[in-house]
């Protein structure tokens, strides 16, 4: 089964160094043990643009959709056995990246 791992920021900035070392030694391990599909890290909330066109018309604003201290700062699609293997690997690259990390099944 497949899941996403959200890494949720709370505005502390950039990874450091030791983080970015750290975020790469466990995808390597997701690699190596099969969990790994993809990862990516996003640009800040500053640099969102937002696209509403449920009315016909395509409505374009700057900045994030949602005002808030936590912010969507990347996130991992793993592949794990069952939800409980899926939070052990959570835990570990919340771990490494320093970071929260929320858990969702993919449907």
């Amino acid at each position: 089964m497949q899941y996403l791992f959200s890494v949720i920021d709370d505005g502390a900035g950039l990874a450091t160094p030791t983080e970015e070392a750290d975020i790469d030694a466990f995808n390597d391990r997701l690699r190596a043990e099969g969990h790994w599909v993809f990862a990516a890290g996003l640009g800040s909330p500053d640099s969102a643009t937002v696209i509403d066109n449920r009315r016909g018309e395509a409505v374009v604003t700057d900045g994030p959709f949602v005002e808030s201290k936590e912010y969507l700062a990347g996130f991992w699609i793993i592949e794990a056995a069952d939800l409980d293997q899926a939070l052990k690997l959570a835990a570990e690259g919340s771990k490494a990246c320093n970071r929260k990390v929320e858990v969702r099944p993919f449907l």
